[in-house]
């Protein structure tokens, strides 16, 4: 016999409890029967069924193998809105139903962890919380949590592999469930029926990494990666895990307008933020990767006094905000990639004059970006860096850009015996290792932008100087990579890692092929993709990423990367498909502007867009970048037309994309 009573089913021998969400759309099961499961309900369509949880200690009894029993919980919703320093929005709405469930062991003693639960309109989160007294030393050696997908057959998938030795710089593939193995997070799913899932992680914090390990097909086990020691976390008998995060939308643009990640963080931890300051830079960086410029002394090399400034004087004429200069300081000669130890964060080369340059700066107007490539020698690193954030606060620099280009795996430490070890960057020590960086640059007033970092899981609501990063393919790959960026790269990325938090991407490369067009190492994109790109690939931080002297031939082109802001108050993802097109409008923080960027893969679009989005009763100039009609970005890609046109939110723009090509927007208020 089966009960129901306010929201909680009982029956003989098990006893499974529901949450709904605000809107009542998605509902999460919790069960006892057979070992501790749940099951995931969107419009009244199961989309994860039977799915199992636990974990597994060293030196403790499982949890979810030992017959638990479910409590009895009593959901609680909950509806807030928080406001950002800087973001996609302003302000974001953080509404759920929260539940905390609890279990008794088949002796009638209390279970030693307990799962809280958080069921979003778009997703849910769920974490497992130990109760224990602080004792050290807990050693999890597995974890046991499952996302069994349903349809899976017949569902597509676009993912990069786990474990691999350059770590998120992968190329996503989509595929069949049949082709994947061990796949990163987030993960990204659509169904037949059109329905969207993301799988991924929020507020990861002194734990491993999850990625995803498929068994049977649909069934995606929750695998942490591990640390050199051979175990997966050691922690405390009171820790809390990482959310483990299910995002759910009817569609793929529901994916990108989804605030789940960052709403399981907690709220800033730094207090007053003001001096983490959003903007574009331009920087030393990319004629280095093009072997124009050398970063060391093996070379010409590029970071110079007298370049740096002649990239400050380029800043400046045009509003930009920072300057980033990479190879200034020792270390950079020789085979720096596999030897991090021979880096200095404080001696810079005779020819670059630290000082002087972000003095020089600082009389324009301009900020010196700064700049700590490790190797991945993170022990190495940690044993300077305090030094090195007391050295660029001396000199007013507010941002650094870390890098970590070590192989996958090959992260070096030296323990307290002086032993050497390896870590993969997303094991709990490289976890770790991040976020001590960024605590300790927030203490010098200092935002980070890392490089070969541990992947998003949305801590820039709590530590909002860490204002950007990588954790993905980017820019640099067009000048080096075999192969390069394909057409539909951007477009993947906009649902995929985009949906973990922002990315520097360093878009806006106007010169697209140093070596030709028939150049394997070119930028497949057209000039007009690469405008978008900055509305499109979200970052407060974005990089006006081409030399100086190739703007100048495309100056009224150029004008629109003057113009972008790069901090939002409120940004809707319009249109999309996963891999295939997406246009996204977003508002300009303390401002009055909307700008839209569109962007597709091979395949040429016309795009009919709603301007539903502009404020009512208002006019605005419609300041339109978009594709000549033989733009196409193999043989014609700098083919494009301006154009400009008075619009309201009653209109509708159509816009025609080139194959690899975009579109971008600047709706500039006329009167209100």
């Amino acid at each position: 016999m089966l009960m129901l009573l306010s929201g909680i089913s009982t029956a003989c021998l098990a006893k499974s409890v529901r949450i709904v969400s605000p809107d009542k759309n998605l509902t999460v099961q919790i069960t006892d029967q057979d070992g501790l499961r749940y099951s995931v309900t969107f419009n009244g369509v199961t989309v994860i069924r039977d799915a199992r949880l636990g974990i597994v200690f060293r030196d403790r009894p499982a949890f979810g193998l030992q017959g638990e029993r479910l409590n009895d919980i009593t959901p609680k919703t909950f509806n807030d809105t928080w406001s950002q320093r800087w973001g996609e929005r302003q302000h974001v709405i953080n509404q759920f139903t929260e539940a905390l469930t609890g279990f008794t062991l088949p002796d009638d003693s209390f279970a030693a962890l307990q799962v809280r639960w958080r069921v979003y309109n778009d997703g849910i989160g769920f974490r497992y919380e130990m109760l224990g007294s602080g004792e050290q030393g807990i050693a999890i050696t597995d974890e046991l949590t499952e996302s069994t997908l349903t349809q899976s057959e017949q569902a597509q998938a676009w993912w990069i592999p786990a474990l691999g030795w350059n770590r998120y710089e992968f190329l996503y593939q989509q595929s069949g469930f049949a082709d994947i193995d061990r796949v990163h997070t987030p993960f990204t799913v659509r169904r037949q029926d059109g329905i969207h899932i993301s799988i991924h992680e929020a507020a990861l914090v002194d734990f491993a990494s999850m990625y995803l390990d498929q068994r049977r097909s649909g069934t995606l086990k929750a695998a942490l990666v591990p640390r050199s020691d051979g175990l997966k976390v050691l922690t405390r008998d009171d820790f809390i895990s990482p959310w483990r995060t299910i995002q759910v939308a009817p569609n793929a643009v529901g994916l990108i307008n989804s605030d789940l990640i960052i709403n399981l963080n907690d709220a800033n931890m730094l207090g007053n933020v003001d001096w983490v300051e959003p903007g574009k830079y331009v920087g030393i960086w990319w004629g280095m990767h093009l072997g124009k410029f050398s970063w060391g002394n093996d070379g010409v090399h590029g970071a110079t006094t007298e370049r740096a400034r002649q990239y400050i004087d380029f800043a400046a004429q045009h509003g930009f905000d920072g300057v980033l200069v990479e190879g200034w300081n020792h270390g950079w000669d020789g085979d720096w990639f596999k030897d991090g130890d021979l880096f200095n964060f404080t001696k810079a080369y005779t020819d670059f004059d630290l000082a002087a340059v972000s003095s020089y700066a600082r009389e324009k107007g301009v900020r010196l970006v700064g700049h700590h490539e490790t190797s991945g020698s993170v022990t190495h690193y940690e044993q300077q860096v305090e030094r090195a954030y007391a050295l660029y606060d001396s000199l007013d620099v507010r941002q650094v850009k870390t890098g970590y280009v070590a192989d996958g795996g090959q992260m070096k430490r030296v323990d307290e015996q002086g032993i050497t070890r390896y870590e993969w960057h997303d094991s709990q020590y490289g976890v770790n290792h991040y976020l001590r960086s960024v605590e300790l640059a927030a203490k010098y007033k200092i935002s980070i932008n890392t490089h070969e970092p541990i992947k998003d899981t949305g801590l820039r609501r709590t530590y909002p100087n860490w204002i950007s990063r990588e954790g993905a393919r980017g820019q640099e790959f067009n000048a080096w990579g075999s192969p390069p960026n394909p057409p539909e790269h951007e477009v993947n990325l906009a649902f995929t890692r985009m949906l973990s938090g922002p990315m520097d991407f360093t878009p806006g490369i106007f010169n697209l092929a140093a070596n030709g067009l028939d150049a394997e190492n070119r930028v497949q994109t057209t000039l007009m993709k690469q405008l978008a790109l900055y509305v499109a690939l979200y970052s407060p931080i974005q990089m006006v990423a081409d030399l100086p002297e190739h703007y100048a031939q495309y100056q009224d082109a150029f004008q629109f990367i003057v113009d972008v802001p790069t901090d939002w108050s409120h940004s809707i993802a319009l249109q999309g498909e996963v891999g295939d097109f997406v246009a996204i409008a977003r508002k300009q923080r303390d401002g009055e502007d909307w700008y839209l960027g569109a962007i597709t893969d091979e395949n040429e679009r016309v795009l009919t867009i709603p301007l539903s989005f502009l404020d009512a009763n208002v006019r605005y100039q419609a300041q339109i970048y978009k594709d000549g009609e033989e733009a196409t970005w193999q043989t014609n890609p700098y083919q494009y037309v301006i154009q400009s046109t008075a619009v309201d939110k009653e209109d509708v723009l159509t816009l025609r994309l080139a194959p690899s090509g975009g579109a971008a927007v600047r709706f500039a208020l006329i009167k209100r």
